[in-house]
């Protein structure tokens, strides 16, 4: 059976590592990209299982905006988005109970950094399944 294909958007480069190795070990197909316009790239070509998103990368927003463009787009709206992001803690605004709201932040999951590996690999499993 193949395994998933995972695409990390996050511009935190020790983070995606370290988030690249926990699922690798999970027997996750892992591909990372440091922007919005290197992760839209990496979907046209992968066509991933499940996207991994920080918020705040070149702009405060970028990640929020991204999220609301795929889910608005027929090629790409199926595939779940699990945010990861630190923007809570950089902004004091809590936006966890926004998730899954189609307009505003239309993603699956809403995990504050840092997470703890299990609850990580607890919601990528349950999205995957």
């Amino acid at each position: 059976m193949a395994s998933s294909k995972i695409l990390i958007i996050d511009d935190d480069q020790d983070l995606t590592s370290a988030l690249q190795t926990v699922l690798e070990s999970n027997q996750y197909s892992v591909s990372t990209a440091a922007s919005p316009d290197e992760g839209m790239e990496k979907l046209n070509a992968e066509k991933p299982d499940l996207i991994i998103l920080d918020v705040m990368m070149t702009t405060w927003q970028d990640g929020f905006d991204m999220a609301r463009s795929l889910k608005k787009d027929d090629e790409f709206k199926a595939i779940p988005i699990l945010m990861l992001t630190g923007v809570e803690d950089k902004t004091g605004l809590e936006f966890k109970s926004e998730a899954g709201d189609e307009e505003w932040l239309p993603v699956e999951v809403f995990l504050d950094k840092p997470v703890d590996p299990e609850t990580f690999l607890a919601e990528v499993k349950k999205l995957l399944s």
